[in-house]
């Protein structure tokens, strides 16, 4: 029997959902700051009318829901999957009225994309968008990497038995620290001492390869947390082929690599265990899947004449093999070079990367490394069983920050996000395909942005069909919330409709 949630159930959500809506509101000071100092003055405006518009919704929800009730499990994962969609309705806001948006639609796709680090885009005129909107842009990677809810168990929340509900509820199911409020906040350390490393050498960089000094500062920072966040949006409409910076591509592609790495594994590097970095299952696991895509990429590029001299070949299947497999969608070639010169067995080894992803607690999407790595471990144990007597007692281990033994619960967890990514790639491909697009196409374009990738194959436009446009936002929607906290949103929806008191 279901039972039918009350008032107070629907008052407790709302009540969370209200104070991370205000700090969602508060961030807005930030790009107008940015306003304020590059001296634009109707984006500074527009900055005040959508910060003030957000906050005041949110300052009404925190006080016609107001409760000291704390979060169930339930109220966290309703409140974890709601506060995405929130977050995109209301930064939109501000984007449609820069005027770089057909319509506002576009802006909220531009939104769940940041927010999603996704890097999809349908900004129009990006080149001359202003500095506050586009810092603006990336700021929601940088906020959507670290997890919307990361921000309130960093400022809001203190300490609640629910914050690490609502912690999980944004598909972080690892504690790094011994309280979740202390890894929330680890999670900003790692990231803003990264980011003063990693502005710092794309600046100098960006200087020695001709840009003035305002410029290469502001597009590193840009640049980084894109990059770190696994997200794919840069200042520029040609993506990084605008650099045209060796450099700037071995810098990225590090940057891109870190923030593929599970927040667990660089806290053990941080505390000075590096020897985590050879024993550890997703890192294994992700050098060989990086290893095995490469190569049917290379594959699929031999004989086509592409690119004739071995660096350039390097460098441009590299680049794009690691910015898809990290889910960043960073790109060094334009968007239907994948369709006119990589071909369909070339497209193959993207898709595969794109789908497999990063490190489960990183900034990345997609399946993950380590469900690939744990079904590989069930796998291999059931071909023992197999092959060993009856009687024999089979033990499986594996290595995530200490040793672990493989029971069922893994396994099953493992399966039910592969098969439920599976499905949201299929879905995407199917919706693609019903649109006109060939299945390489379609497949490539639906695992980008369920894996919240960002990498392109000309069909993610301003003129695409809108039915795509839905789809593709709630492929990242659910792609970067790993499905658990929207399977119980919809739970809750049908509940509230046929539930028992």
């Amino acid at each position: 029997m279901i039972l039918k949630p009350d008032i107070e159930d629907f008052k407790i959500v709302g009540h969370y959902l209200g104070k991370i809506t205000i700090g969602i509101g508060i961030l807005m000071v930030i790009p107008l700051a940015l306003a304020f100092v590059y001296r634009e003055q109707m984006p500074a405006v527009n900055f005040i009318l959508s910060m003030s518009l957000t906050i005041l919704f949110g300052i009404l929800l925190t006080i016609t829901c107001y409760t000291k009730k704390d979060l169930a499990s339930m109220h966290a994962m309703v409140v974890a999957s709601i506060s995405w969609l929130i977050a995109m309705f209301v930064s939109a806001i501000p984007l449609y009225l820069s005027g770089h948006y057909s319509s506002y639609l576009d802006a909220c796709f531009e939104t769940m994309s940041g927010y999603a680090t996704t890097g999809l885009t349908l900004v129009n005129n990006l080149d001359h968008m202003a500095n506050s909107y586009n810092f603006f842009r990336h700021l929601t990677m940088f906020i959507g990497g670290q997890g919307i809810v990361v921000i309130a168990l960093t400022f809001l929340f203190r300490g609640t038995a629910g914050a690490l509900r609502i912690y999980a509820g944004e598909a972080r199911d690892e504690k790094i620290m011994p309280n979740v409020i202390q890894t929330a906040r680890f999670i900003w350390l790692v990231s803003i001492v990264y980011l003063i490393l990693g502005t710092g050498a794309l600046s100098v960089s960006g200087i020695m390869g001709g840009l003035k000094p305002s410029k290469a500062i502001f597009d590193s920072v840009c640049i980084f947390i894109a990059a770190w966040d696994t997200g794919g949006f840069t200042t520029q409409s040609q993506n990084m082929l605008f650099y045209h910076n060796f450099p700037f591509e071995i810098i990225t592609s590090s940057i891109m690599l870190l923030g593929a790495i599970n927040f667990a594994v660089h806290y053990a590097v941080w505390t000075g265990n590096r020897r985590e970095l050879l024993k550890n299952i997703e890192i294994i696991t992700l050098l060989i899947s990086i290893a095995a895509t490469l190569s049917i990429t290379i594959l699929g590029l031999v004989g086509r004449n592409v690119y004739l001299d071995a660096i350039p070949f390097f460098r441009k299947i590299f680049y794009q093999l690691i910015s898809a497999h990290t889910g960043t969608g960073y790109s060094t070639i334009y968007a239907r070079q994948f369709v006119n010169e990589w071909g369909q067995f070339g497209m193959l080894g993207i898709t595969l990367a794109m789908a497999i992803g990063g490190s489960m607690c990183s900034t990345t999407g997609a399946i993950k490394v380590l469900r690939i790595g744990i079904i590989y471990k069930a796998l291999r144990q059931d071909i023992k069983k197999l092959m060993l007597p009856e009687t024999a007692v089979l033990v499986q281990k594996f290595h995530h920050i200490k040793d672990l033994i493989l029971e069922d619960r893994h396994v099953r967890a493992s399966a039910l996000i592969l098969l439920s990514y599976v499905m949201l790639y299929l879905a995407g491909t199917i919706m693609g395909m019903f649109c006109g697009y060939s299945l390489s196409e379609a497949s490539f374009e639906s695992v980008s942005a369920a894996a919240n990738v960002g990498l392109s194959c000309g069909i993610t436009s301003p003129s695409m069909p809108t039915v795509l446009k839905v789809t593709y936002i709630i492929q990242m929607w659910a792609g970067r919330l790993e499905f658990i906290s929207i399977f119980v949103l919809a739970g809750m929806v049908l509940a509230s409709m046929k539930g028992r008191k």
